[in-house]
């Protein structure tokens, strides 16, 4: 993620984009915005990429998560932005193939998620200033970890964690 001043998609409550504001603005006055997320799967489709965020983020730090993700830029198209975030927090090099779509509402964070997987069997390198270590979890694996208080998820990657498996993408 980038810094307060950097410019962001702002999107209205229907999922259009209606203009850009700072990401500072963004966060402060809870405006819509859009966000994507990627999933790292293994070839066989039988794993998937877990992480857990160093204890600096800015948003919910320390929590563990799936996906791979951030916000959309003013003047990106989502596709962008899920190939970005992919390659700067995991240094994945690759086109993400587009899921679903959804929406995120939890206080005063709002916004449109455009959620995308990847299948990937080559090295996984950590953004050090937003990944504190990662592995590999089998789906059996991946319903425990939810299931662990020890191991809090993400709230917006929980939820779309369990639309993901709920749907006919899991398969």
């Amino acid at each position: 993620m980038g810094g307060d001043e950097e410019q962001v998609a702002v999107y209205d409550a229907s999922g259009r984009v209606t203009g850009s504001a700072t990401r500072a603005r963004m966060r402060h006055e809870g405006l819509w915005h859009a966000a994507t997320s990627v999933l790292v799967r293994s070839p066989d489709g039988q794993s998937v990429y877990v992480h857990r965020r160093t204890s600096t983020k800015d948003v919910y730090p320390g929590l563990y998560d799936c996906w791979a993700g951030g916000v959309v830029a003013a003047g990106e198209a989502p596709e962008r932005t899920a190939r970005r975030e992919l390659a700067e927090e995991l240094g994945i090099d690759a086109a993400p193939r587009f899921l679903f779509r959804t929406v995120h509402q939890r206080a005063s964070v709002r916004f449109h998620a455009f959620l995308h997987e990847v299948s990937w069997d080559g090295p996984i390198v950590h953004q050090p200033e937003e990944v504190a270590e990662g592995w590999w979890a089998s789906l059996p694996e991946l319903h425990a970890l939810l299931d662990d208080p020890d191991r809090p998820f993400v709230p917006d990657g929980r939820q779309f964690l369990e639309e993901w498996l709920a749907s006919r993408w899991a398969v």
